[in-house]
């Protein structure tokens, strides 16, 4: 069995390449990152250090790896024979994966089974979207070259930090993870992937991993950087901090409970989980690197705005979630260059103009009011 994976950066190497090694697949990374992929191509092994309690050591091997910028060629020729491919490269990048996948469809034998693609991002739906842009690429030979790939969604999670200087090539991760996936695109045949659990229904796994997982890492990130605090887990050790990252959870989970009718119960013990590995001491990560691409993340379908529209929709509660929003607003990194552009935005536009452009709402949707409020408080405070 073969599998190959775009994306060969931390979330990579450290958790998708990692179970598809543990199910027995020859591993082929493909990468733009010149450094990256001749790194692993003189490398005959990588660790994964899970670190924290129950963590291990897990040493990868049997991969290889591919410059998809200087190779496309060799790619394509990969996917044509591969049985599974996975992606994490980010969602804005699904598009430029298209065409390798296209391609090595084309090349595909026709009485080969089909290809198993699922893309492992931070976004809802983004096997349907990497599938989307497929399918615009191929135009009109498309329905040809459809029935060569099923195409199933995921919902992944594994905090993976800045790895120490050195590292090289292996990574560190927590020893926490999950990867549910879509089973009806599947049949009979699923992939083999231990440790993965296969769902009917992957929407409410998706959204309580995005509105508990990320939307608390990115509050605590940015509680923190308002605070002056450098760590994650520092952030979560200040009472206060900890106080609003759980009323803003208390929130999404009452979104979550009321839209797929999730247990209230679990969803407490589900955030308590989700708290506890933040506060994990081994994990050196900052609120900098958590909190960066801070207009990626106030966008209409991200972790603040996306469940606090949905919550205003049902008249829920939402003001933790918009405090979030105010400390998301507040972020300021010279070293990122969305947050620097957060901050000129701020000065530039108008409350209405910045509201609109940055978190997609229109004056008419019930959240509106509370957003354009806490933008408008940030503006008068530069």
């Amino acid at each position: 069995m073969k599998a190959v994976h775009f994306g060969a950066g931390n979330i990579g190497r450290g958790f998708v390449g990692l179970l598809l090694h543990e199910g027995g697949y020859e591993l082929v990374f493909s990468d733009v990152a010149a450094g990256l992929v001749e790194a692993l191509q003189a490398a005959d092994s990588y660790t994964v250090h899970e670190v924290g309690a129950g963590g291990r050591d897990v040493t990868v091997t049997g991969f290889r790896a591919l410059n998809s910028a200087q190779d496309p060629d060799a790619v394509a020729d990969e996917v044509a024979t591969a049985d599974v491919v996975t992606t994490a490269v980010g969602p804005t990048i699904l598009r430029f994966v298209a065409p390798l996948v296209l391609e090595g469809l084309r090349r595909r034998a026709a009485d080969a089974r089909p290809l198993q693609v699922m893309a492992c991002e931070n976004a809802i739906g983004a096997t349907d979207t990497l599938r989307d842009e497929i399918a615009g690429a191929a135009g009109d030979e498309w329905p040809a070259l459809a029935g060569r790939a099923v195409f199933a969604n995921t919902a992944v999670d594994r905090i993976v930090p800045a790895q120490p200087a050195g590292a090289g090539v292996d990574v560190t991760v927590e020893p926490f993870f999950e990867w549910a996936i879509e089973r009806p695109p599947f049949g009979e045949n699923p992939p083999h992937i231990p440790g993965a659990h296969f769902v009917d229904d992957l929407a409410p796994y998706i959204e309580r991993k995005l509105f508990t997982v990320n939307t608390g890492h990115a509050a605590t990130a940015y509680f923190g950087a308002l605070a002056g605090i450098e760590k994650i887990s520092d952030a979560l050790a200040e009472p206060g901090i900890a106080a609003r990252v759980a009323a803003a959870l208390e929130e999404t989970s009452a979104l979550l409970a009321a839209k797929h009718g999730l247990s209230p119960d679990e969803l407490a013990s589900y955030r308590a989980t989700i708290l506890d590995r933040f506060r994990n001491p081994a994990l050196p990560d900052t609120v900098w690197r958590v909190g960066r691409q801070p207009l990626r993340k106030l966008s209409r379908h991200e972790r603040f705005i996306g469940p606090a529209a949905e919550a205003a929709e049902r008249d829920l509660p939402v003001s933790a979630l918009i405090e979030a929003v105010g400390a998301a607003l507040a972020f300021d990194d010279d070293e990122d260059a969305q947050s620097v552009d957060l901050q000129r935005m701020l000065r530039e536009l108008d409350a209405d103009t910045f509201t609109r452009e940055v978190t997609g709402l229109e004056a008419s949707h019930p959240l509106y009011p509370a957003v354009r409020a806490a933008v408008a408080s940030r503006q008068a405070g530069l």
